[in-house]
């Protein structure tokens, strides 16, 4: 979840490395990104662009949706934000891969109209995840209408609600997240959390078959240091993790 942590130099990205090559970096060690900073704001198309230059052709990058649609608004009157947020992230091209719609904690189903209004509106060709975090929403209702629109329902380790996974389209969307702000530095693994990374591993096993891919990122709150966090979640699922040491920058530019 997001790469640009001023704490992450040294642990991961060489010292004196401008923070202009941080993106190409990451993308060359981890295959997917979540990008943050699009809550913050819909970015310049410039911005965009060079998310998709500067990374492998087969790299993902999941926006996060403005945080003005779902948190400020409220799905209520965004139809021109959505479509300008949408329009820009179609930049990222083949390197598009879902977009999280995360709500706030208090966005209960009392507001089920809303979203039943702006479901709709999102296009067809593009991947969308929703992220409920009030508890009013773990109802069947809920997966048969992100089932009836195509749509992801992302499954989360957090404090909001019990750890599930409800499969409502073709792919999956995990966060693991932890409790918010929980360790002051981000440059170093400071809890472990192996068993609970392979209870959700078990967890996965009965859907994957009828999965196609499968988004996972880690934030920094959930063990102290997400890039080592992806590594250990890739060894328990048999993949093979990418070296996070760094390296000389005269050696990569």
């Amino acid at each position: 979840m997001g790469f640009s942590y001023k704490q992450w130099v040294g642990p991961f990205y060489p010292d004196g490395l401008n923070t202009r090559f941080h993106l190409a970096y990451y993308a060359e060690r981890f295959n997917a990104l979540e990008i943050d900073s699009t809550f913050y704001g819909t970015p310049k198309p410039s911005t965009v662009q060079r998310w998709h230059d500067v990374t492998p052709q087969e790299f993902k990058i999941c926006p996060k949706m403005p945080r003005v649609i779902t948190h400020e608004a409220r799905l209520v009157e965004v139809e021109a934000l959505t479509g300008e947020f949408l329009d820009r992230m179609r930049l990222l091209k083949e390197k598009l891969g879902a977009i999280l719609i995360q709500f706030p904690p208090d966005f209960s189903q009392a507001e089920m109209s809303q979203l039943i209004h702006f479901l709709p509106m999102l296009p067809d060709d593009l991947r969308f995840a929703v992220e409920f975090r009030h508890p009013s929403w773990n109802k069947p209702e809920t997966a048969v209408l992100q089932e009836a629109h195509n749509i992801c329902w992302t499954s989360a380790d957090t404090v909001y609600l019990p750890r599930q996974i409800t499969p409502t389209t073709d792919f999956l969307y995990l966060r693991f997240i932890g409790p918010h702000g929980r360790f002051a530095n981000k440059d170093r693994t400071q809890i472990d959390r192996t068993a609970d990374l392979e209870q959700w591993w078990q967890a996965l096993q009965p859907h994957l078959q009828n999965i196609q891919v499968v988004y996972a990122f880690f934030n920094n709150d959930y063990e102290g240091f997400s890039p080592a966090t992806c590594n250990r979640f890739k060894r328990i699922i048999g993949l093979e993790p990418d070296e996070i040491r760094p390296l000389q920058q005269g050696r990569l530019f």
